[in-house]
C-alpha cells in the first residue's frame, strides 16, 4: 500500500483528505506514482467529486483538474470498491424520483439522443468503428481485430435467427446499415431499418442504397407490418424502464408467429430508474441500463426466452479498440472538436471500460420466441 502524499494547504485540505481517505479501500492515492494513481492539478479538485459525485468527477476530468495516466484500471478499482454507491448526490437521488414520476423515454423525447449524440458528426464515428461502422459491442472469440470480430458479432445474430434467403428482417436500431448490409450480402434477406438520428438515417440509406433494403427514420412505436425475424443491436439502452413492456410487445406484434427476436444490450447487475449523472449529461440522455429482473418481468406471459447469452468482457476489449482508433486519428478531428470534448470522449470509452472489467455492466444477447420453438432452440455460439 502506497503512502498518503501531504495533503494541499488551505482550504481544501479537509477535502482532500476526506476524498484520500475514500479512495482508500480501491488502493488509489491522491497524487500517487502509480500508474492508477490520481495526479490533482485543481485543488478544487476533491471538493468538486465530495459535491457532485460522478458528475463532478467527469466535468473536473473534462476541465483538466486532474488527470491519471491509466483511467480504466483507476475506475475499474473505484468500481469494485463501490466508491460511486457511497458518493450518491442530492441531484442523482433527485433524478430517481423524477424518473418515478415521468416517462424520460416517451415517445416525444425519442429523438433527442440521436442528435446529442448519434449526430454529433459522422466523421468521428467512420475513425472510430470498424469499416461498417458497427456501434455495439464485438464478438472476439476467434478474432485478432475490430473488423473481424465485428463481422464474426453479425453472423453469429444471424445464426442464432436461423436467417435463410428471402425473409423479412427488422433492425430496430440500425445505426449507419451496417447489420443490415450483411444480412442481405450474406444471407439474401430484405432488410427494414429504423434510427432516430437522422445522420445514421442518410448514411445508412446510401450505403444500403445498391440492395434490398430501406431504412427509415422511425420510432419503434410508430411501427407497422410482419417480419421473419427481429434484431436489435444495442438500442435497448434508450428503450427506459416504463416502456419496456411496451417495448417488447410491440415487437411481438409486429413478429411472425413462428418467427424469432433477439435482442442484444448492455445490462446491470441493479435494477435502477435513471443512469449515471454524468452519462445523462455528456453521452446518452434519458439512457438507462435494464437488470435481468427487469427484462424478465417485461417478457413475462408475452414470450418464450429461447437463449440468453452474456459476454460482457468483450465489451472491455471492444471499447479499448475504439479508443485506439479515436487516439490515432484525433489529428484528423481535433480542430472541429477541440480538447475539453476529446477529455469527455476518452473518459466515457475508459470508464465504459472499467464498468465490463470490473463486472457492473454485463453484455445479453437474448433469442425469444412468442410461443417457443417447437422440439426447442438449439443454441448457437
Amino acid at each position: 500500500m502506497a503512502t498518503q502524499p501531504f495533503a494541499p494547504p488551505g482550504a481544501s485540505a479537509a477535502a482532500h483528505r476526506t476524498l484520500a481517505r475514500l479512495l482508500e479501500p480501491a488502493d488509489v492515492v491522491l497524487g500517487g506514482s502509480r500508474p492508477w494513481d490520481i495526479v490533482v492539478h485543481d485543488p478544487r479538485m476533491p471538493a468538486r467529486v465530495l459535491a457532485q459525485g460522478s458528475l463532478g468527477a467527469g466535468e473536473a476530468y473534462m476541465d483538466g483538474w486532474w488527470d491519471c495516466e491509466r483511467l480504466d484500471d483507476m475506475l475499474a478499482r473505484l468500481l469494485r470498491s463501490g466508491l460511486d454507491r457511497r458518493l450518491r448526490t442530492a441531484d442523482a437521488i433527485r433524478m430517481s424520483l423524477l424518473a418515478l414520476l415521468r416517462n424520460p423515454q416517451g415517445l416525444r423525447r425519442a429523438f433527442i439522443v440521436g442528435r446529442s449524440h448519434y449526430d454529433v458528426g459522422d466523421d468521428l464515428f467512420e475513425r472510430m468503428l470498424d469499416p461498417r461502422m458497427i456501434y455495439s459491442c464485438a464478438w472476439w472469440e476467434g478474432a485478432s481485430d475490430l473488423a473481424s470480430a465485428q463481422e464474426a458479432k453479425l453472423d453469429l445474430v444471424c445464426r442464432k435467427l436461423g436467417l435463410e434467403r428471402g425473409m423479412r428482417v427488422l433492425d430496430i436500431g440500425c445505426g449507419w446499415g451496417g447489420a443490415a448490409r450483411f444480412a442481405a450480402e450474406r444471407y439474401g434477406v430484405t432488410v427494414t431499418g429504423i434510427t432516430v438520428s437522422q445522420n445514421q438515417a442518410a448514411t445508412a440509406a446510401a450505403r444500403c442504397r445498391d440492395l434490398p433494403i430501406e431504412i427509415r427514420l422511425e420510432d419503434y412505436r410508430r411501427l407497422t407490418g410482419r417480419y421473419d425475424r427481429i434484431w436489435s443491436l444495442g438500442m435497448f439502452e434508450h428503450v427506459g424502464v416504463r416502456n419496456y413492456r411496451r417495448y417488447l410487445r410491440k415487437v411481438r406484434e409486429l413478429l411472425a408467429p413462428d418467427g424469432l427476436f433477439l435482442l442484444h444490450t448492455i445490462g446491470s447487475n441493479r435494477s435502477v430508474r435513471r443512469t449515471d449523472p454524468w452519462i445523462e449529461k455528456y453521452i446518452f440522455p434519458n439512457s438507462m441500463l435494464p437488470s435481468m429482473a427487469q427484462v424478465a418481468r417485461a417478457a413475462e406471459r408475452l414470450w418464450v426466452i429461447e437463449d440468453w447469452h452474456g459476454f460482457g468482457p468483450h465489451y472491455d476489449r471492444t471499447l479499448l479498440a475504439w479508443l485506439h482508433n479515436f487516439d490515432a486519428h484525433w489529428p484528423e478531428l481535433a480542430a472541429r472538436y477541440g480538447e475539453r470534448f476529446r477529455r469527455m470522449w476518452r473518459y466515457w470509452l475508459l470508464g465504459s471500460a472499467a464498468a465490463f472489467r470490473a463486472r457492473r455492466n454485463q453484455l445479453w444477447q437474448f433469442v425469444l420466441s412468442p410461443h417457443g420453438v417447437p422440439g426447442g432452440y438449439r443454441a448457437v455460439r
